[in-house]
């Protein structure tokens, strides 16, 4: 039993410091939305998206802890990274060279 207490002590902890990080970006980009996705055995992924375009990710190690941490900050949570949602996303020159590189074989010296 004192297994299982350690775990969801930990659990806690790491959805804690997720979610203190989750609220510091809303407050740096004027709110914030999110999408969890799960990335196998690494956990999942929450992509953030501030009012302001800007966007960033985070890993949690688990889904779970991922819902538990969004939930924490209280973000609107998407099902999917998609429509109106992925539309809010400003992209810069850094973004759109480095997609073009992947496109063509890699990015592009000089």
């Amino acid at each position: 039993m004192a297994d299982t207490q350690q775990v969801d002590a930990k659990a806690d902890r790491t959805a804690a410091k997720l979610a203190k990080q989750i609220s510091a970006f809303s407050k740096a980009h004027g709110g914030a939305e999110g999408q969890v996705a799960y990335l196998g055995d690494r956990g999942a992924r929450i992509a953030l998206v501030g009012e302001d375009g800007d966007w960033g990710n985070l890993v949690a190690p688990t889904v779970e802890i991922a819902q538990k941490a969004v939930e924490k900050a209280g973000i609107t949570v998407h099902e999917d990274f998609d429509g109106e949602f992925a539309a809010k996303v400003r992209t810069g020159p850094y973004e759109w060279t480095r997609m073009a590189g992947i496109q063509v074989g890699g990015p592009k010296n000089g």
